[in-house]
């Protein structure tokens, strides 16, 4: 299957923003993808740096207006098209959310994302409320995705939860950078944990992962920070954590295929699944074992 991520740098312009992804996910088309996967709140810039109430303005519902947008778009250019929202769920509920649109251009499923981070610049739990629907792979005409967002990337419960229900892809559209003060040894930890925690996704299940990540330099409209450099390398891995893509730093449009066949052999040679001893793992509900 051919897989088409969608790496951008974000304006201010929504519109544009907008018409920016039309113009990619055309191109995906053309060159024969398949499946198209967006990266996480791709609408605006990253909003979460600040706690704005205005920012709520951004949120929108669900079905909406982006939904008919980039359902349209699924469905003049045949693919499975993977989103990522803001959502108005109700007056002062809101939650990010990725939708997925079949190849007709119909919400085939949406998820919610279930871990929230707190941290400078990304002050998302003033925003997200945390997600509700669990964690369920989504049907679709090229295979069952297991769809989650960014901050769900790092906790590999999400992911084998995904592979349990029979998950056939992980995908995570992401939003994650550096603070410009870092050094670059720093820098390369932070990029190298990123991939390397997805990875393990990979190899732990016997399943590719998708993983699309924005690009550019944002600034900080407070002022009280240097902004976030989102800093690219949107990736695939193979079943067995291998690179099949990785883009650079600039916005680019990845293609890749991926051998869906290749995950069933993959499982027969490292059958993890077969030997997890479940009835041991109990424990792994509590927060801390005391």
């Amino acid at each position: 299957m051919k897989v088409a991520l969608i790496q951008q740098a974000k304006t201010a312009d929504i519109a544009q923003n907008k018409q920016d992804l039309a113009t990619s996910i055309r191109e995906a088309a053309r060159q024969g993808a398949e499946l198209v996967v967006l990266q996480e709140l791709h609408n605006s810039l990253y909003f979460c740096q600040v706690e704005d109430t205005n920012n709520f303005d951004l949120a929108e519902p669900i079905p909406g207006p982006s939904t008919e947008f980039f359902g349209t778009l699924a469905s003049e250019c045949k693919v499975v098209l993977v989103c990522s929202l803001f959502e108005r769920r109700a007056p002062g509920l809101y939650h990010n959310t990725a939708v997925v649109f079949e190849k007709d251009g119909s919400i085939a499923g949406k998820y919610r994302k279930m871990h929230i981070p707190d941290d400078p610049a990304y002050y998302e739990k003033f925003y997200f409320t945390p997600g509700d629907l669990g964690f369920h792979p989504i049907q679709t005409s090229v295979g069952c995705l297991g769809v989650q967002v960014c901050w769900d990337q790092w906790y590999p419960e999400g992911a084998r939860l995904m592979a349990l229900q029979g998950a056939e892809l992980l995908i995570y559209p992401t939003a994650i950078g550096w603070e410009s003060s870092d050094t670059e040894e720093e820098k390369q930890r932070q990029l190298g944990a990123w991939q390397t925690v997805q990875r393990g996704h990979a190899v732990a299940n016997g399943l590719p992962v998708i993983a699309v990540n924005r690009s550019g330099r944002e600034t900080d409209p407070s002022g009280q920070t240097r902004g976030i450099e989102f800093w690219g390398h949107s990736f695939v891995a193979g079943p067995q954590g291998e690179f099949l893509a990785e883009a650079g730093t600039e916005p680019t449009l990845l293609l890749v295929d991926i051998d869906m066949k290749r995950c069933e052999n993959v499982r027969r040679w490292w059958p993890f699944l077969r030997d997890r001893r479940i009835e041991e793992f109990h424990n792994l509900t509590k927060r801390f074992i005391d």
